[in-house]
């Protein structure tokens, strides 16, 4: 019987599918694809189900998002709930989450009248593409083809069968991988520990169990491994399908674990009859050395558990099917015959030999999934359904932005300084500190403190309270300690806590000077930190600077009048300095070294643009605040629009990439974007929007930063929900998956200004 519940007037995307708790693969995916899609859509867009039921029944306790219920077995509900949907004005598009399973009649032919009376755009994701159909199934594909507006696949063998045996026309059909869960990389040691299996080797295999999982015949190839290895353990991880269960029973695992004493492997296999939620699943994984994925289907087209396995970094030994043919290269993992013990064995006894070997397959299946987390996923759904439905174009432009985060900043920080890089989310202690990332880090965790007040309305809003006061006095000592000498604050520090003069005297200490100048401004007038703290950063300010400061770089000399504005803005007096004045000289400095260098096609202060560029238009709009000279404005405007013109296409933001642009020269580097870049142009347009009241300039704020949630040339989002931290950059074809100092802070920086 069909089902419906009173639904509030969103804007929303619709789902048919099934849904949790109804324990189901496709449910899974659902629940993962849709909540990626409302994180990076909600309020503007939201996801709304109707639940697929197996009969009128059997029902489940769905959540507020489920809106309607439909019984698969029953064929008027179908165009019933069609024409329903017509009548929602809220509903932009319905997405199909198909698998011939789940729909009625013969080949899931009920879903036929379903997208025939649909007048909403639609698209249908074919969970299972199989090749060499009969008659019926090919009328029954190419008629939901046929009516549907888009048509999506996870592997590139679906689309080629989609093709060439159901001749659907390529131009409808899109590519989107099955998507991964975010999670830093690690190595299985913690999660065996806190598991039970810390003086174990951990192969594993998880999800519904059925026959064709195939997991006889890994059992049968595990006496020789006990042999050779006599302290690995096996770990199936998953409940008997709720379908196989009504049918049979617990026949299958009973089977299996005859077959485990038979053997004399009942200390060395484990197999957990439950369904596992996400957390426990990925806990299993990260403690996992080798996953084992044995099905026994040959043309699987998609395998959330294989894909859930390379995500968290380890090395794969599969069956052929489909989908491991295309997922398992020789560097990420071995695939074997079906149902053939010895060769899993063989495979198995290979990765166990060669520790050096197993890690690095796990790091390569670490590294070529990023692509496949959540985020990146729901990002190509939401670009083609924006495609197909040109309301939720306009409705989607503000995307949902994510909470501010502090955890990778803690983390980056010991308790001399934040640490200058990291591989992947682990700080690289070697790597030293830098006065530039310390000063960035200072600025910013003032910043929010300050932001922030006194709330402490949840617990978690008093922690950050009390990590952002401690990461301000570390960084702030961190520049004390630097200022014990004499002349410029010298950037470089090494690991072992003593100045890098070798690297410091190569390098221009402008900018690194600035920065510390800038940050300190922040942290003097900030009223909500305690007074010891704003009177130790103004002394050390005083000691830094007088009227006759001046600076050769013009990043540095924008910088310097950031900090004079906000010591202007602040009201606060310092020492030896006129601050009208001086905001007014370097003002003019810049507007002098633009008239030196502009013509009337390059309007900028160099003949060549390179990083952190839009902090100096910024610079010239926070001066004339305080100065109100009109050239200040007029080059700031002038300067600042040519950068936009070098920067957006429509809406896209392609930030100047590591290797600039030269005047004469009218080629621009696109690539080794970086996260500097993008914060310096979000200040400088939200400087100019202040100034100017002009919504363009807002816009392309948001655009701006949108970069970092995947709009941007690879479409992948640069900023990591998980971790908290902001990849390195962006290149050709890939991300710099590192999450050093100066991209997070920058990303925290420009997530601020929102």
């Amino acid at each position: 019987m069909m089902k419906t519940v009173q639904v509030e007037k969103d804007h929303s995307i619709l789902y048919l599918t099934t849904f949790p708790p109804r324990k189901c693969g496709i449910a899974t995916f659902t629940h993962d694809v849709s909540s990626a899609m409302d994180e990076m859509l909600s309020p503007t867009i939201k996801s709304k189900i109707i639940a697929l039921n197996p009969n009128e029944v059997l029902t489940y306790p769905y959540p507020k998002k489920v809106i309607m219920q439909l019984t698969q077995d029953n064929e008027n509900e179908y165009v019933q709930i069609a024409r329903k949907i017509n009548r929602m004005d809220e509903v932009r598009l319905v997405s199909i989450q198909h698998e011939f399973g789940i729909f009625g009649g013969e080949f899931g032919d009920y879903l036929v009248p379903f997208v025939q009376t649909l007048r909403k755009p639609s698209v249908i994701n074919f969970h299972t593409v199989l090749p060499n159909p009969d008659e019926e199934r090919y009328k029954v594909v190419r008629l939901l083809a046929e009516n549907v507006s888009a048509i999506t696949v996870m592997t590139g063998l679906s689309k080629k069968i989609l093709i060439q045996d159901y001749s659907v026309p390529e131009r409808k059909i899109r590519m989107i991988p099955h998507g991964i869960h975010s999670q830093p990389f690690m190595s299985s040691r913690q999660a065996k520990m806190a598991l039970g299996f810390s003086d174990r080797v951990v192969l594993s295999t998880f999800g519904l169990l059925n026959r064709s999982k195939g997991l006889e015949y890994i059992i049968d190839s595990l006496p020789e491994v006990k042999k050779r290895f006599p302290n690995f353990v096996y770990i199936y991880f998953g409940a008997t399908h709720p379908f196989v269960l009504n049918e049979e029973g617990e026949s299958y695992r009973n089977e299996i674990i005859d077959k485990i004493y038979h053997l004399g492997l009942f200390d060395h296999v484990r197999l957990y009859n439950k369904f596992f939620p996400l957390g426990e699943l990925l806990r299993f994984l990260r403690a996992t050395d080798i996953y084992i994925s044995p099905g026994l289907e040959p043309n699987q087209a998609v395998s959330g558990t294989l894909s859930y396995a390379l995500g968290a970094g380890r090395p794969v030994i599969s069956t052929a099917f489909s989908n491991a043919r295309e997922a398992i290269t020789d560097d990420v993992g071995i695939l074997v015959d079906f149902r053939n013990p010895q060769a899993y064995t063989e495979a198995i006894l290979r990765l166990l030999e060669d520790e050096e070997l197993r890690v690095q397959m796990g790091k390569n299946a670490y590294y070529k999934t990023r692509s496949m987390i959540w985020p990146n996923v729901a990002i190509q759904y939401a670009k083609l359904f924006s495609q197909h439905a040109r309301k939720l174009t306009r409705i989607s432009v503000r995307k949902s932005l994510p909470a501010l985060k502090i955890d990778h900043l803690v983390h980056l920080t010991d308790n001399f300084g934040i640490i200058q890089s990291a591989k992947l989310t682990r700080p690289d202690v070697k790597s030293g500190y830098t006065l530039d990332d310390n000063a960035r880090a200072l600025a910013f965790a003032a910043t929010y403190y300050g932001k922030l007040g006194r709330a402490t309305k949840t617990p978690y809003a008093a922690k950050q309270r009390r990590d952002l006061l401690r990461l301000v006095n570390v960084y702030l000592n961190f520049i004390i300690f630097v200022s014990q000498t004499t002349g410029q604050l010298p950037n470089y520090v090494q690991s072992n806590r003593t100045l890098d003069n070798l690297r410091n005297n190569k390098i221009n200490l402008d900018d690194a000077n600035a920065r510390a100048l800038h940050a300190l401004a922040i942290t003097a007038t900030t009223g909500a930190l305690p007074g010891t703290v704003r009177k130790k950063a103004k002394e050390i300010l005083e000691s830094r600077v007088d009227d006759t400061i001046t600076f050769d770089s013009p990043r540095a000399t924008a910088v310097w009048i950031k900090a004079l504005c906000v010591l202007f803005s602040k009201n606060m007096e310092i020492r030896n300095i006129d601050l009208i004045e001086s905001i007014q000289n370097q003002c003019d400095q810049l507007v002098s070294l633009y008239n030196e260098a502009s013509s009337s096609d390059w309007l900028w202060f160099e003949e060549y643009l390179t990083y952190s560029n839009a902090v100096m238009p910024e610079a010239l709009f926070l001066g004339y605040r305080a100065t109100g000279v009109p050239e200040h404005f007029q080059v700031g405007r002038t300067t600042l629009d040519f950068l936009i013109k070098e920067s957006f296409a429509d809406s896209l933001y392609t930030p100047i990439g590591y290797g600039g642009r030269s005047q004469k020269d009218s080629m621009r580097d696109y690539y080794a974007q970086q996260p500097e870049e993008v914060k310096a142009m979000v200040y400088a347009l939200k400087a100019c929007y202040s100034e100017t009241k002009d919504r363009f300039y807002l816009d392309l704020m948001h655009y701006a930063f949108y970069w970092f949630v995947g709009d941007n040339t690879l479409n992948q989002v640069v900023y990591d929900r998980a971790s908290g931290g902001c990849y390195d950059g962006v290149g050709k074809t890939t991300i710099n998956l590192n999450q050093g100092a100066e991209s997070t802070i920058c990303y925290l920086m420009a997530r601020l200004a929102f």
